[in-house]
């Protein structure tokens, strides 16, 4: 008798073998973002007839409600709700047109140098130390309109700023895709200025204005459809399959190209039957850890106007270098979240209702800074409702350091309450405490465990589930990002990074995407 899963595979080959419409195109991408924005623009500007398909939907700048629990239900991976299978990461990912680009921080850093030549030397990657891989990251800057500086600084910015200057650490700029007077803290939430420069304002604008191509938002692709040669030995790209809504539609093209994001891209290549052991393996999160001061309304610094929900949302940042480790797994980044009325109630501790009000109504003035990871342990896409992750013991501790340093930060800021967000919801009032009650805080909460729920972990990147690499022992795509299984298909997004990256990957992931744009046009050129 057939299994359930054979009868739905039957029913589903036998809806692709008679689709509703069969859509003939140069190329195909899956995806919008960061990764598949970029090659779908490079490629139409070529002059290739391009099709982008968009599990999301499109929102014009008019139609953004910037309402929290609407935009996060309209672009966020699972309304925003999704965490690892131990529900000890809470993952944050875009899903609308633009992807991640579109809700994320603006923070446009580029590949550290230090990651380029790891790269290049540990994974052997020759793109890394390539010209054309600096040429790239210099193309998607200037055409975000990437710059350094800012008119005002936000709240949370002004308090890490100062923090960092009291205590004698470094602090630096961050460079972002807006414009230096781009105050706005809910670009989270999609930038309704349109000064944000995501893929919607920038690759997708060129392929619309080219005239060579469509986005389709609200499609959920199905399956990579491909076509054997000499029996199984040989595998080719013939295009996709898609729903939009219940009917199914065939896209036929010369190149493949997967941009579904490292949470994603591999349950598509899997479900399409790419048996690669390394898809889906070698996850990164950039674990996040947070602590928060509380400044009250006061006509001393910060400004009384000041709100913790206004300005630009990352313009300052810092890092915790870890003397003990031998690479720069052990470090972290110091940088401020965006964080709007919903999202904090979900991450404060719970204690006592009367807390919950006391922590709600102190939130316009309560400063959240955290520490971002380059983790080195890794994590599995088992399956779309199934991420399985285990912070491991180096990292937890390099987190843990860097927790201890935000508090320190957040003190020397003039906070005059301080927290975690440990669920024994423990906090300080510094004000009145004793420089030895302040140390002793600050060493207790920065060594709690954050495992087992006991410690908010949050993710805003993910990356390395599909890693390039040159040989498919090891990796899942080539060098080129040409899958090792199937002829013309390619992957574009995080889910190619060989390792985690350790800052902000918008600009690392565009770059290599214009990079593997140029390989598909090269494999279009010989078809």
């Amino acid at each position: 008798m057939a299994s359930q899963y054979q009868l739905k595979r039957a029913i589903k080959r036998s809806s692709i073998s008679n689709p509703v419409m069969t859509i003939r195109c140069d190329a195909v991408v899956v995806g919008s973002g960061s990764g598949g924005g970029v090659v779908a623009g490079l490629l139409a500007k070529a002059g290739y007839k391009v099709l982008v398909v968009e599990k999301g939907n499109y929102y014009a700048r008019s139609n953004l409600s910037q309402l929290e629990g609407q935009a996060m239900d309209e672009m966020y991976l699972s309304g925003g709700l999704l965490a690892t299978s131990d529900m000890n990461v809470v993952i944050l990912a875009g899903s609308t047109v633009g992807g991640g680009s579109t809700i994320n921080w603006s923070a446009s850093i580029k590949t550290p140098e230090h990651v380029m030549k790891e790269w290049a030397e540990k994974s052997e990657l020759e793109l890394f130390e390539s010209n054309l891989y600096r040429e790239a990251m210099d193309v998607v800057c200037e055409r975000m309109g990437v710059q350094c500086g800012f008119v005002e600084e936000g709240f949370n910015n002004e308090v890490l700023r100062k923090g960092c200057e009291e205590l004698g650490l470094q602090v630096k700029n961050i460079p972002r895709n807006a414009s230096k007077d781009h105050y706005c803290g809910f670009c989270s939430l999609g930038c309704k200025k349109g000064q944000k420069q995501g893929t919607s304002e920038t690759w997708l604008v060129d392929l619309v204005e080219s005239g060579n191509g469509l986005i389709l938002p609200g499609c959920k692709a199905m399956e990579v459809l491909y076509e054997s040669e000499g029996g199984n030995k040989k595998k080719t790209s013939t295009g996709i399959a898609f729903a939009f809504e219940e009917e199914i539609y065939v896209v036929e093209s010369r190149a493949t190209i997967v941009a579904c994001g490292a949470l994603r891209t591999p349950h598509l290549l899997k479900r399409s039957g790419l048996k690669n052991g390394n898809i889906g393996r070698n996850l990164c999160l950039h674990p996040v850890v947070m602590a928060w001061g509380w400044f009250p309304e006061e006509e001393k610094w910060p400004e009384k106007k000041k709100k913790s929900y206004e300005g630009g949302i990352m313009t300052a940042m810092s890092s915790v270098v870890n003397a003990e480790a031998k690479t720069t797994y052990g470090e972290t980044v110091i940088q401020t979240p965006s964080l709007h009325p919903g999202m904090f109630s979900g991450v404060i501790p719970w204690t006592s209702s009367n807390d919950f009000k006391t922590r709600m109504l102190k939130f316009s003035r309560t400063a959240h800074v955290f520490t971002l990871l380059r983790d080195k342990g890794t994590g599995t896409i088992n399956s779309k409702s199934y991420i399985d992750y285990n912070l491991n013991d180096e990292d937890e501790e390099s987190l843990k350091k860097g927790l201890g340093s935000v508090l320190n930060i957040l003190i020397a800021a003039g906070a005059e309450e301080i927290g975690t967000h440990n669920s024994e919801g423990k906090s300080l009032n510094v004000s009145t405490a004793s420089a030895v009650e302040i140390k002793r805080f600050v060493r207790e909460e920065s060594s709690k465990s954050l495992k087992d729920l006991s410690g908010q972990i949050c993710s805003a990147h993910q990356m390395g589930s599909c890693r390039m690499g040159i040989r498919p022992e090891e990796s899942a795509v080539k060098p080129t990002g040409e899958t090792w299984e199937v002829e013309g298909l390619f992957v574009a997004d995080t889910s190619v990074f060989p390792t985690a990256l350790g800052v902000n990957p918008m600009v690392t992931v565009q770059s290599i995407a214009y990079c593997i744009g140029l390989n598909v046009v090269g494999a279009l050129k010989k078809k």
